[in-house]
């Protein structure tokens, strides 16, 4: 008798239950650009029409959907006043309110606050100064880790094993969001064990053209990561030059929300050798 065989593709790759595909076409249902039409949310999660038909009405029946115009669906007002819930209840982000409007004052870029989810940075905060070009990083918005500057941040303050780890697995495993992202394990942990040193992470085109960032890794009482706050801009804005400045600053800014979250952190405003030019 043929014997039955098991690869261990089909071993590694679980069937979806219900509670996973209610759960991709909720993040899809939230994804920029809403409403979404159903034919946009099937292609998105990649799954039939009448299975997202379903979990719409579903979650439209609980307040988690609402139906809009055209046959198209957006997030509905139990999904908006649990996130709002959430995110109000949030103590890091309570403090990292003020000081990136502080941030986003003093240096006329947009200010962020992101936190980590598995391999991506998922940005939740955001104050953004007037002006016509506005950046992709807006709330809600994910990023791989190793390819925006407050992902880089929040891996730099990881121990140097983990920080290794990480680089030997996702770095040549992912795509590369731009010809500058950076894909080779070794580059990755160096450009780590740099921003370890300094305080802070810098990305240059890493993840959008023409788009660079500096942010500083936001620690808890334990000196656990918790988040990163980070500056973005056009690098004709953001040169070498302005890195520089802008670096001990956001730094500084980090330091702040960590230290009301009860991390020992160094002194602000102590000038090291890796502090010339700093003046908190």
């Amino acid at each position: 008798m043929a014997k039955a065989v098991n690869t261990r593709s089909v071993e590694q790759e679980p069937v979806k239950g219900p509670v996973d595909k209610a759960m991709e076409v909720l993040e899809a249902l939230v994804q920029p650009g809403g409403p979404h039409r159903l034919g946009d949310l099937a292609r998105r999660t990649g799954l039939p029409k009448p299975t997202v038909h379903r979990h719409l009405r579903t979650m439209a029946e609980h307040g988690f959907a609402e139906p809009a115009e055209g046959g198209s669906y957006r997030a509905g007002p139990r999904l908006l006043g649990l996130a709002a819930a959430v995110l109000d209840d949030a103590a890091a982000l309570e403090l990292a309110r003020p000081v990136l409007a502080d941030l986003r004052r003093r240096t006329g870029h947009v200010a962020l606050y992101a936190v980590r989810h598995a391999s991506e940075a998922v940005y939740v905060e955001q104050s953004e100064p007037a002006r016509e070009y506005r950046m992709s990083a807006r709330p809600g918005h994910r990023s791989p880790l190793h390819a925006c500057g407050v992902g880089l941040a929040m891996l730099s303050a990881l121990p140097a094993e983990e920080r290794a780890a990480f680089a030997s697995l996702h770095a040549s495993a992912s795509e590369a969001r731009t010809p500058h992202t950076i894909t080779d394990p070794a580059a990755l942990r160096a450009l780590l064990a740099q921003a370890a040193l300094s305080g802070y992470a810098v990305e240059d085109e890493y993840d959008e053209p023409d788009v660079r960032s500096v942010a500083a890794p936001v620690l808890d009482a334990q000196g656990h990561v918790v988040g990163a706050i980070g500056i973005s801009g056009l690098t004709f804005t953001m040169d070498s030059d302005s890195v520089a400045v802008f670096g001990p600053m956001v730094r500084a800014a980090a330091r702040t929300v960590s230290a009301g979250l009860g991390a020992r952190t160094p002194a602000l405003g102590a000038v090291g050798t890796s502090d010339r030019g700093e003046r908190e």
